[in-house]
């Protein structure tokens, strides 16, 4: 197989975004055999359309029907030709010509599972997720009540390490995530009982129990327009607290069913919380 990477996009209602995404991997990826493959996810904005011929490299595939964003990451995945396989939000940009470097890393590691970037935002904030700790009874208290920054490797957000650091970590973010092809289809692509939200962390969790170790990769990094393609209203509250619900029920319910019932109150009382916050 000569192709080495297969980048998939999964767009939904962002095509200036989606463009600006595009344009940075035709800026940054050099030194790397690759395709990209753009989903669109049955956006009711249809001006994705304009960009196939901006861009005669890209593949560009469409679902009639939104059945996720896990479901249409595994569509494409199938039809990719890729040695590795990038999930690339369509809200983000790269920022520099690391991709031979992250491939490399990857192909040097024989328990590679996946790896993730440092992010931020447009204000050049750095975003946390880029690196985390699999949810559980004590981090998942810190991080739905109190919020205050534990510098230990339990805590929700990893603080302890730096965020340009290169370690292992338990759980990065599918806005940015690196995985073998062969790995991914192993361990089943993505779950696709998630709708939005949770399968990133299902999917390294999994990777965990299966014996890969995933990586957090502070020494590259990309823009991350968090949340463009997002309202924040019921629908988006419902999907969000009921993605960590479907984490909870699969793992840890029948094997910790302590942590489960802590889980489970702590998850309802905050969704109410979210939801009285939105009237």
């Amino acid at each position: 197989m000569n192709m080495k990477l297969s980048v998939i996009i999964v767009n939904y209602n962002v095509t200036q975004l989606l463009k600006n995404c595009l344009l940075s991997i035709q800026r940054y990826i050099k030194e790397v055999e690759y395709e990209v493959i753009v989903m669109d996810n049955a956006s009711t904005d249809t001006s994705w359309r304009n960009l196939i011929p901006e861009f005669p490299a890209v593949r560009f595939l469409s679902s009639e029907v939104n059945g996720g964003f896990s479901k249409a990451n595994n569509q494409a995945v199938k039809t990719a030709a890729g040695q590795y396989i990038l999930l690339l939000n369509p809200d983000t940009e790269l920022e520099g010509n690391y991709m031979k470097d992250l491939l490399d890393f990857s192909d040097s590691h024989a328990d590679f599972g996946c790896m993730g970037v440092r992010m931020h935002d447009a204000r050049g904030c750095f975003l946390p997720e880029s690196k985390r700790s699999v949810p559980d009874m004590f981090n998942s208290f810190e991080k739905l009540f109190v919020n205050f920054k534990k510098n230990n490797s339990k805590s929700y957000y990893r603080n302890d390490i730096r965020e340009t650091d290169i370690r292992q970590v338990d759980v990065i973010t599918g806005a940015f995530l690196l995985i073998k092809k062969e790995v991914y289809e192993n361990v089943g692509g993505l779950d696709e009982s998630y709708f939005m939200y949770g399968e990133d962390i299902d999917l390294c969790y999994t990777l965990l129990k299966n014996g890969y170790t995933n990586y957090y990769y502070g020494k590259a990094s990309i823009l991350h327009h968090k949340g463009e393609s997002t309202i924040k209203d019921d629908v988006y509250l419902n999907r969000f607290y009921g993605a960590m619900q479907i984490f909870i029920d699969k793992y840890y319910k029948e094997e910790k069913p302590l942590q489960y019932s802590f889980l489970k109150a702590g998850l309802k009382l905050r969704h109410q919380f979210e939801k009285i916050r939105l009237k």
